[in-house]
């Protein structure tokens, strides 16, 4: 009996911890204790807050409408960017994991040349020579570039999670997919991609929130995302700590709803009655 109670209790405390508001409450945890010594270290310097002032940089809101200010008008591209970047890593991950599973020795030495690039330089460097070198050949202005840069940084990265996910599930399913008189295109349509998508999702969603939080870095070839727009308020308004706690919080809202959205559809998956899922 002590021992059923022992596992139901290390079950409910697994559930617990693999939740994402566990995670939440850590990071509020972890950010108010920042919070509590940063707001003492700044009261040593004798800084004055300036909260009230945030509000009209994020909206304006007069007699014409509602219109987005400057960290919103950031937010949005920010948001777009990583939303283009993520359909196109997967894509990008997806194509390359099937490579080094073909048996064609040229995809499999493309992808790893591709792979091996990407990983072992760093995202800054790719972000200049795509927007400063490939660009002017192909055309491509600074917002594209950036889409680009992220897409294959974060698809070498993606590619490897999906490898990994298509070559956990088992040899037998594959024997089952073919004595069934299933093509090998079948095959990885309705029995390996939909057992493999459930492996890898928390994987995969890890790495688009990294691509989130990457994106950042876009600054630096002056597109206007939420970075950048708060550097040139800073340099205006010298709100330097407030500008950037609450661009800190408007990227925590995007991450962690990134988060419970995977997470419900990581139990949605997972349901038994969810077993017809198919690409």
């Amino acid at each position: 009996m002590h021992s059923l109670v022992t596992e139901k209790k290390r079950k409910t405390w697994r559930y617990f911890t693999r939740s994402p508001l566990f995670d939440i409450g850590q990071f509020l945890l972890l950010l108010v204790l920042v919070c509590y010594f940063f707001a003492r270290s700044v009261e040593d310097m004798g800084y004055q807050w300036q909260w009230y002032q945030i509000p009209r940089y994020l909206y304006i809101w007069d007699d014409s409408g509602f219109m987005a200010g400057p960290l919103l008008y950031g937010l949005g591209v920010t948001v777009k960017i990583s939303a283009i970047s993520l359909g196109l890593a997967f894509v990008v991950g997806l194509i390359t994991a099937l490579l080094r599973l073909s048996n064609s020795v040229p995809g499999k030495v493309v992808a790893r040349l591709y792979l091996e690039i990407s990983r072992n330089t760093p995202l800054l460097i790719q972000l200049f020579f795509i927007y400063f070198v490939m660009g002017p050949i192909l055309g491509l202005d600074r917002f594209w570039a950036a889409v680009l840069a992220l897409s294959l940084f974060e698809g070498a990265y993606a590619s490897e999670i999906l490898r990994s996910g298509i070559m956990s599930v088992e040899k037998g399913q594959w024997e089952a997919s073919h004595s069934l008189g299933l093509s090998y295109n079948h095959a990885y349509r309705f029995i390996v991609f939909p057992q493999a998508v459930r492996r890898v999702l928390p994987p995969l969603a890890s790495q688009a929130i990294s691509l989130i939080k990457d994106s950042a870095l876009v600054s630096t070839i002056a597109v206007y995302d939420l970075t950048m727009e708060v550097q040139a308020l800073i340099s205006e308004t010298f709100l330097t700590f407030e500008l950037w706690f609450t661009v800190a919080l408007m990227y925590l809202v995007i991450t962690v709803s990134l988060s419970i959205l995977v997470s419900y559809l990581e139990k949605q998956m997972s349901s038994p009655y969810r077993s017809d899922l198919s690409f």
